[in-house]
């Protein structure tokens, strides 16, 4: 039984790995603890840490710490402590686990999922200051969850929370859980699908009698973990038709596409249980902006969109805006994920037209053969360009071009972020919108 009276005073404690949540927890511990720190690319580590704090591979193995903090993009199978950390399992711990020890007692709202989760998340975090709230905005998309400073008994934290902070967590539980949903992804890393589901699962698993898990049912992969398992906290099978009978209060074009549809009935279940204001609800949803490059819209007239969605890394994660919209222009490429497939209906297949572009175009060709129209090209700048001629040349209208890569952006840019802003950039640079004749 774990000891929770200064859990984390005194305390010998290795950090594995000085990106922000390694940094955030150095700060947070340093104070009461003997900390050491350790990373795979030593040049990131600040001088003024290597002379103090750093400690080389050789000495970790002959230190007895009492927890290894280690951060969630580390691979421990393929990483160069695999043996140690093979040795020391039950040691290994996560900021999530620390920060759950040292807050128990604040209402916790964690988000997982494939798709969406920050999205989610961030609409839960706007409802809640809607109600006036202290809420806080933790994990993948705000701060740290240690980087967080004047926590008051009354604040509220939303949380999203990726599948490897969770696989890797011990001690971390959450008031309400909410699974969005499940498609195959980061396999290169659980090697398997049902891997993938049972990392995300486990945050259900490890909540309390008084919880709430919120998931739909009829997800096969959910489906399959909710008949093996017994869960103490109580589920929510969340209606994803709900927001359909509502459909008419939602003014909002980015409530429009199924994806985002979809999460928002989470919100709906989550405000039964918690008693919020569905009026405010509304005026929050209305009034969204969403993150950026995450379907966002950023060109919108009566005969054109424009949607740029660089944070998709996987087809599931386009698969509900392909889905959504008519008369598509698809530009997709990058680093395929592995195992991927594009588990599009038929049906859809009339409504696109995919341009493919950077460097593993044949995986895409291999897609999309007999069934979807496509082209190629070495880089976006020449993508948009053929884009601009092919609408002109087809005189089409309503159209919708969707930047949705479906794959990692390492083949050419630093992340998803740069991805986005670089095409955004592409769209002003060669005065897209004015060029083409759909105004």
């Amino acid at each position: 039984m774990l000891d929770l009276r200064n859990n984390f005073s005194s305390k010998k404690l290795l950090i594995y790995g000085f990106g922000k949540s390694g940094k955030a927890c150095l700060n947070y511990l340093n104070k009461k603890n003997n900390i050491s720190i350790f990373d795979d690319n030593k040049k990131i580590i600040p001088k003024k840490l290597k002379n103090s704090k750093f400690i080389n591979k050789v000495k970790i193995n002959h230190e007895k710490f009492d927890h290894i903090i280690i951060s969630p993009g580390i691979n421990i199978k393929k990483c160069s402590l695999k043996k140690y950390l093979n040795k020391h399992k039950k040691k290994i711990i996560t900021d999530l686990d620390i920060f759950y020890l040292e807050n128990l007692n604040n209402l916790k709202i964690t988000i997982t999922g494939t798709n969406g989760k920050s999205t989610t998340a961030k609409l839960i975090f706007e409802i809640f200051k809607k109600h006036n709230k202290d809420v806080r905005l933790l994990g993948n998309i705000g701060k740290p969850v240690l980087a967080e400073k004047k926590i008051a008994p009354r604040t509220i934290f939303v949380i999203e929370a990726s599948s490897y902070q969770i696989e890797y967590s011990k001690y971390f539980k959450t008031d309400h859980a909410m699974i969005l949903n499940i498609n195959p992804d980061h396999l290169e890393r659980h090697e398997t699908i049902q891997n993938y589901t049972r990392a995300k699962f486990k945050l259900i698993l490890n909540q309390n009698k008084s919880g709430f898990a919120y998931l739909d049912k009829k997800n096969k992969y959910l489906s399959n973990e909710i008949k093996k398992s017994k869960l103490k906290s109580k589920l929510i099978n969340v209606n994803l038709n709900y927001t359909k009978k509502i459909n008419n209060l939602i003014n909002n074009p980015y409530f429009k596409n199924n994806n985002n549809l979809n999460n928002l009935s989470f919100v709906f279940e989550l405000s039964k249980i918690i008693n919020l204001s569905k009026s405010k609800i509304l005026k929050v949803v209305n009034s969204f902006k969403g993150l950026k490059f995450r379907q966002e819209i950023i060109f919108k007239n009566k005969n054109l969109t424009i949607i740029n969605d660089s944070k998709s890394t996987s087809f599931s994660s386009s698969l509900n805006l392909l889905m959504s919209y008519k008369n598509i222009l698809w530009l997709v490429g990058g680093i395929p994920k592995k195992g991927d497939k594009l588990e599009l209906p038929k049906r859809y297949y009339h409504n696109i037209k995919s341009y493919i572009f950077g460097k593993n175009k044949t995986f895409f060709k291999k897609i999309f053969k007999n069934k979807i129209y496509f082209q190629t090209f070495d880089n976006l700048e020449e993508t948009l360009k053929k884009i601009i001629l092919d609408i002109n040349f087809t005189k089409q209208k309503n159209i919708n071009i969707l930047f949705s890569p479906a794959a990692a952006s390492f083949d050419q840019f630093k992340n998803f972020e740069h991805r986005g802003e670089y095409f955004n950039y592409l769209i002003n640079k060669i005065k897209f919108i004015k060029k083409i004749n759909v105004q």
